[in-house]
């Protein structure tokens, strides 16, 4: 894996220093934690293998969150990111975000309000998972670190309030007092910053005055998203039908999202619109791998995708390329935009409902959700 091992033990710290660990016996298992790490963490209270939790070689927040999330102007942010870097796009109401990649990679997590409403903004780097949750559980507002734990290659993480352990892939506790509880997902979308500017001129970006000194831009696993790479820290069998590198959208295939289908990119390079039953996938842009070369800048583009409701105010949306490549309804010929935004047209100002999970690494899916279909060509 081109040194992958050995850059990322290096950067985290994979051998743990000899009586550092005190042992914590549970189901016959025993939970290696430094003393005191987590001591209100209910550790009786589990719905998970705890053999399958894996130290990633940092302990409790050796991975620092950001708490206290700066922002700063369109304007600002162009000064140091550069058009095709990937950002994670965030509205809620009337504000949008961006969350850049090269800053999320050695965060893993933000701890943000927008217009009043607690969430959680996380990044799986190994996993390749973006995903932000609402914050407030049981009337709540919890705020959430890293254990410094893997399962299945996926960010193990916890909230300061009970220390309980949460799954990142799923947004489930797995340990402690929220064990079983379901974090509620907010829709979001790795898009390029320039999509993020021209959609949203008067945007917020997440700013690299952190608190932290990180060297931002830089890839700490570089190569890890070669195709022919092996997931990091991942002990479970490889399911066949996908190279485990391959990056899938996740769609459910019914209302309950109880079955879902993954569609790989490989399939959105020729086709960058695709109709399933009554969802769109759109990847009609695309931004730099955050995991490619060390300089995030100087990576390969891969497609920004995403999956939306085909209808808007009870009319129905078909999307489609027109002759000059651009994204427009067969209806009113309104130009849509990547983010799923009417951008001129009859349609100007509606927005598309995402109902996708997000783009996500094909081993860490099927390794949570193994009876997932995949999408062929068509």
């Amino acid at each position: 894996m081109r040194r992958i091992a050995f850059v990322v033990a290096v950067i985290f710290g994979l051998v743990l220093h000899s009586g550092m660990l005190s042992a914590q016996a549970q189901n016959g298992f025993t939970l290696g934690v430094p003393k005191g790490e987590f001591p209100k963490t209910d550790f009786e209270n589990i719905s998970v293998d705890l053999t399958e939790i894996m130290s990633g070689g940092p302990p409790r927040d050796g991975i620092p969150s950001i708490d206290t999330p700066i922002f700063e102007s369109i304007a600002d942010a162009d000064k140091w990111l550069t058009a095709n870097e990937p950002v994670i796009a965030l509205r809620i109401g009337d504000t949008a975000r961006a969350y850049p990649l090269q800053i999320l990679i050695f965060h893993e997590i933000v701890n943000d309000v927008i217009e009043d409403k607690p969430v959680v903004v996380t990044f799986c780097p190994l996993c390749n998972a973006s995903i932000v949750f609402d914050a407030t559980v049981a009337g709540e507002a919890l705020d959430f670190g890293t254990t410094g734990r893997l399962r299945k290659s996926d960010l193990v993480m916890y909230d300061r309030q009970t220390e309980s352990w949460w799954q990142q892939f799923t947004g489930t506790g797995i340990v402690g007092d929220y064990n079983g509880t379901q974090l509620k997902q907010i829709p979001s979308q790795i898009v390029s910053f320039d999509v993020f500017r021209n959609e949203y001129p008067f945007g917020q970006v997440l700013s690299k005055n952190t608190g932290s000194v990180r060297p931002y831009g830089s890839n700490p696993y570089r190569g890890y998203d070669d195709i022919d790479s092996q997931p990091f820290l991942y002990q479970d069998p490889l399911d066949p039908r996908l190279p485990p590198m391959e990056r899938v959208l996740a769609v459910a295939s019914n209302e309950e999202k109880t079955d879902w289908q993954l569609v790989p990119l490989s399939v959105l390079n020729n086709n960058p619109v695709l109709q399933l039953d009554d969802v769109v996938v759109v990847a009609t842009s695309k931004a730099t791998s955050a995991l490619d070369k060390q300089d995030i800048r100087e990576s390969r583009l891969i497609p920004a995708a995403a999956a939306f409701e085909s209808n808007v105010d009870g009319e129905v949306v078909t999307l489609t390329l027109n002759d000059a490549g651009k994204l427009v309804d067969e209806e009113t010929r309104s130009e849509w935009s990547p983010l799923g935004t009417a951008v001129s047209g009859p349609r100007k100002g509606q927005r598309l409902t995402q109902v996708d999970h997000g783009v996500h690494f094909a081993f860490a899916w099927l390794a949570f959700d193994p009876e997932a279909s995949i999408v062929k060509e068509p």
